[in-house]
């Protein structure tokens, strides 16, 4: 399962693409009935419900395969799809023309393609003539519905097995790379071990691989970065576009496990403890649906009133973070079940490993 990144939230299950055509069923009404009333009056009742079982087991498949048709004809993924074909048509129209293109004709594609995004044209196009030449490999049409899917920010399920790690990363860039460097993109790739400048290298690229860990971890360290220069992303946005594989596990069972990452200590570090004992004093509202908390106007009013603050979101003399994180750690941490001690140091318990 994969997602780009975008807010919509729509589903598209692209496993059963066996509705195009619907098949058509025809129900046996005319032999039935005269089988019916061809039935002799003397047949005992044990005697004729041995003779209409056959039947009966036929007419309920048929009912149901009947049903089963009409309920995917009425949903709302029937229609979706069945839009995307249209595109997919209108793409495999144009393999072709493409076909005819030499290599280099076709590698000037993209410097064209860039050029008329510069004009305020978006991606609609879609072309898979260079996979076919460096890979051997046509893409079949329910991938190209799968990435008509992922490029409108919704999610696709197809039928594939995919562990996001750093093996899987790197087999991408490369099976893959040879495509998008084909069509003159800068393919980078970011693993474990890779030093700073490594990284800000391979952020640059056109296309870059990673897993859901390591790209996590340096969005967290440039966001502790004290100068311009330590960050690796390119900020202020670093990517134009972005697709998750394995999304609900990377967004919802792994993203139940925060990612620490710790700095130096900061001039900041001796509010840490203060907000704590502020926090003792608040009034707020908890949400136990996503961990969150609010203070109401009382508990914003005490707040200020305790850290002698005429505003809590003053960005000169910020509290609110400190506050809030306070009351967090009050109402979700709970010691020897979200987090441990050893040593003097805070280990924070990840329920996925």
């Amino acid at each position: 399962m994969a997602t780009a990144s975008t807010s919509s939230s729509a589903f598209l299950n692209l496993n059963n693409t066996s509705l195009f055509p619907i098949p058509r069923y025809h129900f046996p009404w005319p032999r039935t009935t005269l089988f019916l009333s061809s039935l002799p009056l003397s047949l005992s009742s044990s005697r004729r419900r041995l003779t209409l079982t056959p039947i009966l087991s036929s007419l309920k498949e048929e009912f149901r395969m009947v049903t089963k048709v009409w309920s995917d004809f009425t949903s709302l993924n029937y229609w979706v799809i069945r839009d995307y074909y249209r595109l997919v048509n209108f793409v495999n129209s144009l393999e072709p023309h493409i076909q005819k293109l030499s290599d280099k004709q076709l590698t000037e594609k993209t410097m064209e393609f860039r050029y008329r995004l510069r004009q305020g044209e978006t991606l609609a196009d879609l072309q898979a003539e260079a996979a076919r030449r460096k890979l051997g490999m046509r893409h079949f049409d329910v991938q190209i519905i799968g990435g008509a899917v992922l490029h409108d920010g919704s999610i696709a399920e197809m039928k594939t097995v995919v562990t996001v790690n750093d093996y899987l990363a790197h087999r991408d860039a490369d099976w893959m790379g040879r495509v998008h460097r084909f069509l003159g993109l800068s393919v980078g790739l970011i693993q474990r071990g890779m030093t700073a400048d490594e990284r800000r290298s391979n952020y640059r690229c056109d296309i870059t691989y990673t897993n859901n860990s390591e790209l996590g971890f340096d969005y967290l360290r440039d966001n502790l970065a004290g100068s311009s220069g330590q960050p690796v992303m390119r900020w202020p946005r670093p990517f134009h576009f972005a697709i998750v594989d394995e999304v609900d596990s990377v967004l919802i069972d792994e993203g139940r496990s925060p990612l620490l990452i710790s700095g130096e200590a900061s001039k900041d570090a001796a509010r840490y403890p203060v907000a704590a004992k502020v926090a003792e004093l608040l009034h707020y509202t908890v949400e136990l649906k996503d961990n969150s908390v609010e203070l109401t106007e009382q508990g914003i009013a005490l707040a200020e009133m305790a850290l002698e603050t005429s505003d809590l979101w003053d960005e000169n003399d910020p509290w609110a973070r400190f506050v809030m994180n306070a009351l967090k750690a009050k109402e979700f941490y709970r010691r020897d079940v979200e987090y441990i001690v050893r040593n003097g140091k805070v280990f924070i318990i990840n329920e996925v490993l």
